[in-house]
């Protein structure tokens, strides 16, 4: 394996990183405090391809893999991490829309999204549906050439905002085999939304819950066929959690980047934090699972882009560790900075609060630990 970035990945990785200095870090603080989502700059996002980034070239993305993708989003997110995750939920919108749509839809939003023009929002979890998301209940009953929808989703990023979603449904019986997906307009009639959700983090994209009464949707919306949703949003989901792990590295990193400027600046007992042992051996330790995490994100990366039968795990083995290692490494951060870690004027405090919501989507971390116990013990499993 060759763990260097090769000279596409090193520009790509540039080019995040000047967009995140420039368009996401010096307006972040300002974007959580007073809830605002920056549609302005995710559309100069868009112009840059962050929004197609493994959207089909043919249909207007980059068509890159899903590794090159994870070093694109580390960057970002150390310019604003909530915003930055947005942008890899709308990626997995874009991607779904482009991949599984027939003619039509493609025609009507393909372009759009992977520019960036048009947002996308992703719809799967229901009151009832979390982590359990094959029990869900939103129904799509096909009458002539519509399907009618019916349902409520909640902890939809970017509702009320954006203007597509990809919703999964029921067509048939129960369970996995019964869902479908479908691109729908955000403002069709029938569809309405929720009060936004005051969040410990996350707060400069709108989470709110969605509700649908008889909307009406073109049976040519249909993503694949029916019954296929579910394998789609697992599909997705494999790809998301590489996605919201990165974010996770990523905060972490810039984390790690301001304590250690801090250490160097800050002095007690008339001498610099960083000539202390013990905050020594601490900074040291946060660097070291920091690249224990990264690596382990850019290995399930590189295994889902190769097709390799235990993606999935690696997937999630990813996400587990990344999203727990990271969220510990901003905590320990944060303790290094002392009082002023703890105030908005530093970072230090968003870091973590936007960090702590990867431990929980994208499937929680027990049910990444399920999906990897699975594997395990599977009777005649190999080694990973």
């Amino acid at each position: 394996m060759d763990f260097e970035l090769n000279e596409d990945q090193i520009a790509f990785a540039d080019m995040a990183r000047a967009f995140a200095q420039n368009e996401l870090e010096p307006h972040a603080g300002e974007w959580d405090l007073e809830a605002i989502f920056p549609v302005d700059v995710l559309r100069k996002a868009g112009e840059l391809g962050f929004c197609g980034l493994y959207t089909p070239e043919e249909v207007g993305g980059l068509g890159l893999s899903r590794l090159d993708a994870s070093i694109i989003f580390e960057q970002l997110s150390m310019g604003c991490t909530s915003t930055t995750a947005y942008i890899t939920i709308h990626n997995m919108v874009s991607w779904m829309v482009s991949s599984f749509g027939g003619p039509a839809v493609i025609e009507q939003w393909g372009e759009g999204l992977a520019s960036g023009q048009l947002l996308g929002s992703y719809c799967l979890t229901e009151p009832n549906a979390g982590s359990d998301a094959a029990s869900l209940k939103t129904t799509a009953r096909l009458e002539g050439d519509h399907y009618v929808l019916n349902g409520s989703k909640i902890f939809i990023s970017g509702a009320g905002s954006t203007d597509v979603l990809v919703v999964m449904a029921r067509t048939g019986g129960e369970g996995a085999s019964g869902i479908s997906a479908f691109a729908i307009d955000a403002k069709s009639e029938g569809i309405s939304y929720g009060r936004k959700e005051d969040k410990m983090g996350w707060n400069c994209q709108p989470t709110r819950m969605i509700t649908f009464e008889d909307v009406r949707v073109p049976a040519a919306n249909l993503l694949a066929q029916e019954g296929e949703g579910f394998k789609i949003a697992m599909k997705g989901l494999d790809g998301g959690r590489i996605n919201i792990a990165t974010c996770s590295v990523g905060t972490a990193q810039q984390a790690l980047n301001k304590a250690r400027e801090y250490m160097l600046e800050r002095k007690q007992f008339g001498k610099r934090l960083a000539d202390f042992q013990a905050l020594q051996f601490r900074l040291a330790d946060m660097q070291t699972e920091l690249v224990a995490a990264r690596q382990m994100v850019r290995l399930a990366a590189s295994k889902l882009d190769n097709g390799h039968p235990d993606a999935t795990t690696y997937c999630a083995m990813a996400k587990r560790f990344a999203t727990d290692v990271c969220y510990n490494i901003c905590d320990e951060a944060l303790q290094l900075y002392g009082g002023n870690g703890y105030i908005k004027e530093y970072p230090m405090e968003r870091y973590l609060r936007d960090t702590r919501v990867h431990r929980i989507l994208e499937g929680t971390n027990e049910v990444m630990r399920l999906i990897i116990s699975r594997r395990v013990l599977a009777e005649g499993a190999a080694e990973l």
